[in-house]
């Protein structure tokens, strides 16, 4: 059994341009992410505990000055929290915003860690807002997330562990979007799409707090890497870089295609730049790019 955990960067909103108060015309994020890295079972216990050992370290050195004791749910990590201090003091008042910079070093580093520690793969799904159709509504740009994201999972499992199921856990956000996506994981379990029938992936979506899921609080972090690397369109990108070589690659495409990483739609120029990009990261010995 495989655990894949889902988490998103950028929003979901698919309009590309609003209008401040005074009317006049302000741009508005265009990039979207969903991402999953995946976890197979005899590996959680180790990947989960490194992790939990660490807040529980951290929070109980922090107890003497703050005399607070703190759990598990309440030492969260965020992509958002560890790079902004405001966003530190508003989420996590209690613990990512007193401790010490050493501190929030360690724990990114141990998260990022894991992923080559447990040979966890990632996948992730590229939206250009600019691009999409006018009808497009955010739940519709992320449930199409979803599917491209499933579709790659599907093709992981079935070429490299064809006797192993996947489950899906996804982080548990709005109650009316956790049923649309649920409604359409089943229908892509019982009849598949255009494109292939999704045998490894079993069960209904299994939505969770992130405060209390490791490996949603991972996926967090790795999908604000793909975001940055690519609202900068670059792949060089310290963080995006070391977690490149564990994109899913296909033994049949993989010195021409990186086939864990879809941009969509098709008529994005950011198509062109991945691929340029993996290309020269292929030329280079699939090395860390400079």
């Amino acid at each position: 059994m495989y655990f894949f955990y889902v988490d998103e960067s950028g929003n979901r909103d698919p309009q590309t341009i609003g209008h401040a108060a005074d009317g006049t015309i302000k741009p508005k994020d265009w990039l979207y992410v969903l991402l999953a890295v995946g976890l197979f079972e005899k590996r959680w216990f180790r990947f989960d505990r490194e992790i939990a050992n660490l807040k529980l370290e951290l929070a109980d050195s922090l107890f003497p000055t703050s005399q607070t004791r703190l759990t598990l749910a309440d030492c969260e990590v965020k992509s958002s929290t560890l790079r902004h201090p405001r966003e530190r003091k508003q989420r996590s008042p209690n613990f990512l915003s007193i401790l010490p910079p050493k501190d929030l070093t360690r724990i990114s580093t141990t998260f990022f860690e894991q992923v080559k520690r447990n040979n966890m793969p990632v996948f992730a799904v590229v939206i250009d807002k600019r691009k999409l159709m006018p009808h497009m509504t955010g739940e519709l740009l992320h449930k199409k997330a979803y599917e491209l994201l499933l579709e790659r999972i599907e093709s992981f499992m079935a070429e490299f562990h064809d006797k192993h199921n996947g489950l899906m856990v996804v982080d548990d956000t709005q109650t009316q979007l956790n049923h649309a996506v649920a409604m359409k994981h089943a229908f892509f379990q019982r009849q598949g799409n255009q494109n292939m029938r999704f045998r490894h992936i079993v069960e209904y979506p299994f939505f969770t707090d992130s405060r209390l899921s490791n490996g949603i609080q991972l996926a967090d972090l790795c999908a604000y890497n793909v975001y940055r690397a690519f609202r900068d369109q670059n792949f060089a990108y310290s963080f995006f870089a070391e977690m490149l070589p564990n994109f899913y690659r296909s033994e049949k495409t993989s010195s021409t295609k990186l086939d864990g990483l879809k941009v969509f739609p098709d008529d994005s120029e950011l198509v062109a730049f991945a691929a340029k990009e993996y290309q020269k990261w292929v030329n280079a010995g699939g090395v860390k790019l400079k």
